[in-house]
């Protein structure tokens, strides 16, 4: 079994063999095929992981829970009353909600910041030591706020990095003093380049954050702007935004079922919008790409096809000779299948040139103002996308080899021989 197939593989590409140009031809249409399908699944999956790293960007899992109004009559309380929670309120319900790991008050407050001669207006957070790993708050520099700073009410701050460069403009800023409100800081940390969905009051790049009781020195601090929770898993997210509802609208008095009382918004909600946005794209760009394959598999079928017409003669002698149907059908599946498989081979190759070629591309620079190439979108071909060329590939040869090899193993051999 073994030699006959070897024998089908050795005619089919000696008949290969005959036509060169015709069979160059033939393949590069394969090989056009295959590389745009690669480099299209490869721009997907590059986009896709962009959009994800920005998203995990502002937290890997978070509610953040904004005061808002009644719009329903709950306990005895007229509808349209304002909400607004304090830290006792937090740290009540916070022993309640199982299902949440911590809940973190921020304070968010405008204000002038300076260094030296130079002088920013920009948002100041006052928030929990727990609010650096909750929201994804890396430094490049220094260090993040720890539990000390906010037990002994220190006066650091921790910057964004568009801050630091407005402020400093290239030089050090750990260890340096600022003043927020005319109030001196010392400067602990500085925020590795962040580009980030889900920024609410403008983006985190463009904050100084400090010890929330520290904020106290310079606002009052009794009413935090919001809290931040963090669920003890990111498949509790959901469930945790409920029970923290509930909680606080039973010390509140409001109807848990009341959306505008607390309006809330996480990774959950944002998530499902990245995932249909981007799979989306990898469809749509997979289906481009497939049937860019299939015009070159229907190139192959069609001279494949003259092919059969051209050797009726030949096919009609072998089978005289007692080549079985299979053998003759096997002889022409070889033949396409030897094509799309070099053609395949070659556009894989040439699908790794050109995106060794091709510079990182900008995608998100732009919009976050970004210019250290962390919002560029780069094209790699992944073991997983070869995997996926390689399946449709196959398909695509096997389906285009199938109707000339079914239409030549059918000849009658008696009227294939009369054939001039």
């Amino acid at each position: 079994m073994i030699a006959m197939l070897r024998e089908i593989v050795l005619q089919a590409w000696d008949s290969l063999r005959r036509n060169p140009t015709r069979s160059v031809l033939t393949m590069l249409g394969i090989v056009w095929g295959i590389a745009s399908v690669t480099l299209l699944m490869a721009y997907g999956s590059g986009f896709r992981s962009l959009m994800i790293g920005v998203f995990q960007n502002f937290s890997k899992t978070a509610v953040i829970v904004f005061p808002g109004q009644t719009s329903t009559q709950a306990g005895g309380e007229r509808a349209g009353r304002q909400i607004r929670f304090e830290l006792a309120d937090l740290d009540a319900v916070r022993h309640e909600c199982t299902l949440v790991r911590q809940i973190c008050p921020e304070l968010i407050r405008r204000a002038n910041l300076t260094y030296g001669d130079r002088l920013v207006s920009l948002n100041v957070r006052g928030v929990c030591a727990e609010y650096g790993e909750i929201r994804s708050e890396f430094p490049a520099e220094g260090r993040w706020l720890t539990r000390e700073d906010q037990a002994d009410r220190r006066r650091v701050a921790f910057l964004g990095q568009w801050a630091k460069d407005k402020l400093f403009s290239g030089r050090p800023a750990v260890g340096e003093t600022i003043t927020i409100q005319g109030v001196r800081f010392t400067v602990v940390g500085v925020m590795d380049r962040k580009l980030s969905f889900g920024n609410y009051y403008g983006p985190d790049d463009r904050s100084v954050f400090i010890p929330y009781d520290t904020a106290g020195e310079l606002w009052d601090i009794r009413y935090p702007t919001n809290a931040v929770l963090q669920p003890v898993a990111p498949i509790y997210e959901v469930q945790a935004e409920k029970q923290f509802r509930a909680a606080m609208a039973k010390r509140l008095r409001f109807d848990p079922h009341d959306e505008r009382a607390l309006h809330t918004f996480g990774t959950s909600t944002i998530r499902p919008i990245i995932d249909g946005l981007t799979i989306g794209l990898q469809v749509l760009l997979l289906f481009i790409g497939a049937l860019t394959l299939a015009i070159g598999g229907i190139g192959l079928m069609n001279i494949l096809l003259v092919s059969v017409t051209e050797r009726t003669r030949e096919i009609g002698l072998r089978r005289a000779l007692g080549a079985r149907r299979w053998h003759v059908a096997g002889q022409f599946l070889a033949e396409a299948l030897l094509l799309t498989i070099a053609g395949g081979a070659l556009g894989v190759l040439l699908s790794y040139a050109i995106t060794w070629i091709i510079p990182p591309l900008p995608m998100l620079s732009a919009l976050f103002e970004d210019d250290t190439g962390k919002g560029d979108l780069v094209l790699r071909v992944q073991a997983g996308i070869v995997l996926v060329s390689a399946a449709a590939l196959l398909v695509v040869g096997v389906a285009s080899g199938m109707a000339p090899a079914l239409r030549a193993a059918r000849l009658d051999p008696g009227e294939a021989l009369r054939v001039e």
